[in-house]
């Protein structure tokens, strides 16, 4: 029995995530017929259960702060409560008007939006529903999904995911964070700024073990300091429900009660019974292994995003799915460097990064030939003005090129897009001691961090 035609097209995309979406619209502004299969929402994880509404709870926590600490400022306000269905509203709108703009382009971009679960049955072809797509190429972006630790059981109610997170009706009472890492702390940053009294539980040494380790220090600082509870070095044994929530036990036998638990252990990829393995495609845990030009050895299939080992970031996602489209309507673009990728964590404090930590560039070089210099905000005008704390750390080799910019302090996520340049243009410290930052801001402490790397500071000890 012959299966039902679809259709043939240049690029059949598996996925509508950030990576998949981004690779969709930029082959079709390079002429290629796409056809894109996505089961949920266009947008994905990013959109409708990821940065999106975590920034915007973020944004409310900040709100619900500067109103409790108003009188610092001069300004008496009183912080009544957090209204979490009001909460949810302002989040779900900002989410809803993205959405429709994203429907929009791909309308607009006359891209065959396939709804539904599809599955690669040959190496050109993907099924969904009984009807098939036929790819000259094809783009697996099936994105990922909360992981959970072995024994540990998800009820939605008081053992909970990002997902359940997101959609709370209530500000629980307490709560405990399973893993220290990006999702774990910014949760557990709004949850303090709403009341919540909050213990992050982490295996490894450090909160945010990926980031250096002076960012991470700062950050545990600043969590002490706001009253966030948290142990390090600490594996999870069990947990057990009680009268009024969860009882979880770690190791050494310590325990640790709240009203829920949200597990932020990371994040697992999606490609399980999608037929990648029946079409030689290799998987290693569950990740789809690519070469760095994003191909997985089985000809004209690609795969971006969240399933290609590395960091889970939407940018990145982004930044692949348009490489992919642009190799594959011959444009030849240059390489992903993936230590050219920011990195945000939007918890207050926030960190920003791109290129080597500290103890990466000494691994790489060799410690005698890495420098650094830490710029303190204290010296920052418009960072005493918002009455924030935190630095800006440059690392270099030898006389050479900066090779990391690690910031701490409100709104520095703000300042990694200028970072990025810096690194991925091999900027010399005294190339950017010349260009000139606006007075009171915050990327001045980027200029003058520079500036005493470059051996004439202004505002600064060298």
């Amino acid at each position: 029995m012959s299966e039902p035609n679809g259709g043939t097209f240049d690029v059949v995309i598996l996925g509508g995530g950030s990576g998949g979406y981004a690779a969709a619209l930029r082959a079709a502004q390079l002429d290629l017929s796409v056809a894109m299969i996505e089961k949920g929402k266009v947008g994905g994880t990013c959109l409708h259960n990821g940065c999106i509404p975590t920034k915007a709870l973020l944004h409310a926590a900040e709100i619900a702060d500067q109103t409790r600490e108003s009188e610092q400022f001069g300004v008496k306000a009183e912080l009544v409560g957090i209204d979490m269905p009001g909460v949810n509203a302002y989040k779900d709108g900002v989410i809803s008007r993205l959405y429709k703009g994203l429907q929009g382009l791909i309308k607009g971009a006359k891209i065959t939006l396939v709804e539904g679960e599809g599955r690669l049955v040959s190496a050109d072809t993907v099924e969904v529903a009984g009807t098939r797509y036929t790819g000259r190429n094809i783009i697996l972006a099936t994105g990922s999904y909360a992981r959970t630790l072995p024994g540990l059981e998800i009820d939605g109610e008081r053992v909970i995911t990002s997902d359940h997170a997101l959609t709370l009706d209530r500000v629980p009472t307490s709560a405990i964070v399973l893993g220290g890492g990006v999702i774990g702390v910014e949760f557990a940053s709004v949850w303090k700024s709403f009341g919540v009294d909050v213990t992050i539980i982490e295996a490894l040494p450090r909160l945010v073990a990926a980031e250096d380790e002076e960012s991470s220090k700062a950050l545990e600082r600043a969590f002490r300091k706001r009253g966030i509870g948290f142990k390090t070095g600490k594996r999870f044994e069990k947990v057990e429900h009680t009268e009024k929530g969860v009882r979880v036990t770690i190791e050494g036998g310590e325990t640790v009660e709240a009203e829920v638990l949200l597990v932020a252990v990371g994040r697992g990829p999606n490609t399980a019974n999608l037929g990648y393995e029946q079409q030689g495609v290799k998987l290693d845990r569950g990740f789809v292994l690519t070469d760095e030009r994003l191909r997985t050895g089985v000809p004209n299939v690609y795969a971006v995003g969240d399933i290609v080992p590395g960091l889970q970031l939407a940018h990145r996602g982004f930044q692949q799915g348009i490489f992919v489209a642009e190799e594959i309507a011959g444009r030849n673009p240059a390489v992903i460097d993936e230590n050219g990728i920011p990195r945000v964590t939007y918890s207050d404090p926030e960190l920003a990064s791109v290129g080597l930590t500290e103890a990466r560039a000494k691994e790489q070089y060799g410690a005698d030939k890495v420098k650094t210099y830490n710029y303190n905000l204290g010296g920052n005008g418009k960072s005493q003005i918002l009455k924030t704390a935190g630095f800006v750390k440059l690392v270099r080799v030898d006389d050479g090129p900066v090779v990391g910019v690690h910031m701490v302090g409100a709104r520095v996520g703000e300042l990694v897009g200028e970072a990025q340049l810096i690194f991925n243009w091999e900027a010399y410290p005294a190339e950017v001691a010349q260009l000139i930052h606006a007075h009171p801001t915050q990327s001045e402490a980027l200029g003058e961090a520079h500036l005493a790397l470059a051996g004439k500071p202004l505002h600064a000890h060298a």
